[in-house]
């Protein structure tokens, strides 16, 4: 079980990662004036997104379920876990969110700003924390 645990936050960590990058390279893609550096940004946000963001979306996903089966009677009528599923979901639509906004980028249809990024990067922060918090303490 220990195992599995330590599996579930190391592929967190690493999906929290890209969620955190992604956003960052929007902004700068949005600044991006020259067709050479959209290409590149291009490239390097689907290779985030589809070779570490999304695999380790998944393997959060695979580990957290397969660790709380271990514990499910305790974590099946604790207040603070569904909270936290529910914020996680929250943080899987976010995921999906970027996806649909690198196909914009992909196609050349982003119509939104670079500021408007700066403040959409914020969003998994805003996540992780009451999600740690409600990990670690267990209100």
């Amino acid at each position: 079980m220990a195992w599995i645990t330590a599996f579930h936050v190391i592929a967190m960590v690493c999906w929290m990662a890209g969620l955190f990058y992604l956003p960052r390279l929007f902004v700068y893609h949005a600044m991006a004036e020259d067709e050479a550096t959209k290409a590149t940004f291009r490239t390097m946000e689907r290779k985030l997104y589809r070779g570490i963001t999304t695999p380790s979306a998944i393997a959060t996903a695979v580990l957290g379920i397969a660790a709380a089966w271990g514990v499910w009677e305790v974590v099946a009528t604790s207040v603070w876990f569904w909270a936290k599923m529910a914020l996680v979901l929250v943080l899987y639509a976010y995921h999906g969110i970027c996806g649909r906004m690198l196909r914009a980028f992909a196609e050349e249809k982003n119509t939104r700003s670079h500021r408007f990024y700066r403040w959409f990067n914020e969003a998994p922060i805003l996540l992780l924390v009451p999600i740690v918090i409600l990990v670690v303490v267990k209100p």
